[in-house]
């Protein structure tokens, strides 16, 4: 069953299609679509909110909401540019491999997709996960890792899970991403946020929020951090376990993108502390095909019931299908054979992001991380709002995404956006970054 707000969208996008919304066209106001539709005020803005987090509409201090129009966006336009959506590359992407494996899934798997799979996933794709986690220095039993729906449902189910400290506050960078914050806000959880800059985080600062605070956990994407892409050093990983085992706090590592990484010798938080203390999570959507959902942890013993009865009731077990074509990915090397090619483009585009920003950005205006092509942030000139930015931007035709949303409410900031050179044409960067920089020093003056 959906949630309300989800209908709302529905409704929205119907009246799209018919034509009696239009490009460019206002929404009805809060309170009378809450009205006509019968429905709180808090539903309403939910589902304005999810829309124009998409760019599917925009809003405008004291006038409403407006439907995004040919006006404001131009998608036919050769040189327009999406710094917005941070999805693999497409044209990258292995299709054409996948789809073999996904055919021989269907014949190795076909008795198993008749009847329900273990809810941590097949035992064979866990082994051969086993011994690919090696590759990036993360070495645990094979019974210790969990398939998952994506990351983001281990995250989910983590946040609510009682841990061996019986501590219950949450620990976590700021900013960070939309879809953790909301595990946390959804659940109204207590979290205590750290800022992170282009210089990572201030150890001193964790170390009394560890000792004064009941942290549960500590969640850290310890590599090309979204969204300030910062990557944390080898010394930085170590202290922050330390501190870690000195106070009794897990560490929930985010290695989403690890295998991104062209600093061999650099290793996960989990290589500092395998015995449990540091749960590492990793997703495929960065790297294949986000539409698969797939993702993995490892957990600690201790959190292996509990975990598994969560994963249970929350969707049964990840897809049997799209578990076996993983596993045949994987053990075919085609894997790897991606993974180098990937590290190499996305290499290249984290280097022509930095010497743009070196060469377009004011001198008001700072940024934080690009390394791997997928994440970036840039901080405004005193005064100047994302939104303001963000709205002035697709007048020119280039798509950013305002960071906001992507703070816990009391830290919030309004002076950031995000990047991500993921989807952009090499040639594209430069340009979009000057755009950026001109409508800054417009602003500005």
């Amino acid at each position: 069953m959906g949630y309300i707000y989800e209908e709302i969208i529905g409704e929205i996008k119907s009246r799209i299609k018919a034509g009696w919304l239009q490009p460019g066209g206002k929404l009805p106001s809060i309170r009378s679509f809450a009205k006509e539709l019968n429905c709180s005020i808090n539903t309403i803005l939910k589902a304005y909110a999810e829309l124009e987090k998409t760019h599917q509409i925009y809003s405008v201090p004291k006038r409403g909401y407006f439907l995004v129009g040919s006006d404001k966006l131009n998608k036919s336009d050769p040189m327009f540019i999406d710094f917005s959506s941070a999805g693999p590359d497409k044209r990258k992407m292995p299709y054409q491999d996948y789809q073999h494996c996904m055919n021989q899934a269907i014949d190795l798997y076909k008795e198993e997709m008749f009847q329900y799979s273990e809810p941590l996933g097949l035992q064979s794709l866990r082994y051969q996960l086993a011994q690919q986690l090696q590759d990036l220095q993360v070495f645990a039993s094979s019974k210790r890792i969990c398939v998952v729906s994506g990351s983001q449902q281990a995250l989910d189910l983590l946040v609510s899970l009682p841990f061996p400290n019986r501590k219950e506050e949450i620990c976590v960078e700021q900013p960070t991403h939309f879809s953790f914050i909301d595990s946390i806000t959804s659940r109204g959880l207590k979290a205590v946020g750290i800022e992170i800059s282009q210089n990572g985080i201030d150890l001193d600062y964790l170390e009394k929020v560890f000792r004064a605070r009941s942290i549960k956990f500590f969640y850290t994407v310890s590599r090309f951090q979204n969204p300030t892409g910062y990557s944390y050093t080898n010394e930085e990983k170590k202290k922050i376990v330390k501190l870690a085992q000195k106070y009794d706090v897990y560490i929930i590592e985010d290695d989403y993108m690890g295998d991104l990484d062209t600093k061999r010798k650099a290793d996960p938080m989990f290589a500092y502390d395998p015995s449990g203390r540091v749960i590492y999570t990793k997703s495929f959507s960065k790297v294949l095909l986000p539409g698969l959902r797939l993702g993995m942890a490892v957990l600690p013993e201790e959190l292996l019931k509990d975990f598994s009865r969560a994963k249970f009731a929350a969707d049964v077990h990840t897809p049997v299908l799209t578990q076996g074509a993983l596993e045949i990915y994987l053990s075919s090397g085609m894997y790897n054979a991606h993974i180098q090619k990937l590290r190499r483009q996305y290499k290249k585009k984290g280097t022509i992001l930095k010497q743009a920003y070196l060469d377009h950005l004011p001198s008001e205006a700072s940024f934080t991380g690009g390394d791997s092509g997928f994440y970036s942030t840039i901080k405004l000139p005193r005064g100047m709002k994302a939104k303001q930015l963000v709205e002035h931007l697709k007048k020119k035709n280039v798509l950013v995404q305002d960071a906001t949303n992507m703070y816990l409410p009391e830290y919030k900031k309004e002076n950031r956006i995000r990047l991500s050179v993921s989807q952009v044409e090499d040639r594209k960067i430069p340009i979009g970054v000057r755009r950026i920089g001109e409508v800054i020093g417009d602003l500005q003056r």
